[in-house]
């Protein structure tokens, strides 16, 4: 049984996750790492989803506000034997019904171009490409994507 919980950056199994992300981040990132670590602080995150599989934590995310109508989707993550099963897709649709319930009518996120993973699940959930914004401007391994999001 899944269950999507919505909750804040407080949540322990949030922080728990969050620290297999970042080493997973780590790896893949290489020297690129410490300059992405500083845009991924968890502190005061008020727009989290913890996703639980027969009560386990198995995934998360989390939207914070960029402006008055974008949220960024952030601390996207799977826990690997769960991938592959639409997880991080309940995720990041529990995240974008959030933020069009609070009236935001864009999300968008920056990724790795080593992450290629979650530019597909970006893609199949129609984000598309945009150019980079704000500290992502000029940064070779990063892609940024949009979504409008329909009104609920």
């Amino acid at each position: 049984m899944v269950r999507l919980v919505r909750t804040n950056s407080e949540n322990t199994d949030f922080k728990n996750l969050v620290k297999l992300l970042d080493a997973d981040l780590a790896v893949r990132d290489g020297e690129d790492h410490d300059f992405y670590q500083q845009f991924n602080k968890i502190d005061a995150l008020r727009h989290v989803v913890v996703l639980y599989e027969d009560e386990k934590p198995c995934g998360c995310g989390a939207i914070k506000e960029m402006t008055p109508i974008v949220m960024e989707v952030k601390r996207m993550f799977i826990l690997p034997a769960y991938r592959g099963k639409g997880l991080a897709t309940r995720i990041l649709t529990e995240l974008e019904r959030w933020a069009a319930g609070m009236s935001y009518g864009k999300c968008v996120l920056e990724t790795g171009k080593k992450q290629p993973e979650a530019i597909q699940l970006y893609q199949r959930n129609d984000y598309m490409v945009i150019p980079n914004y704000g500290p992502y401007i000029d940064i070779e391994n990063s892609v940024c994507f949009e979504k409008v999001l329909n009104k609920l």
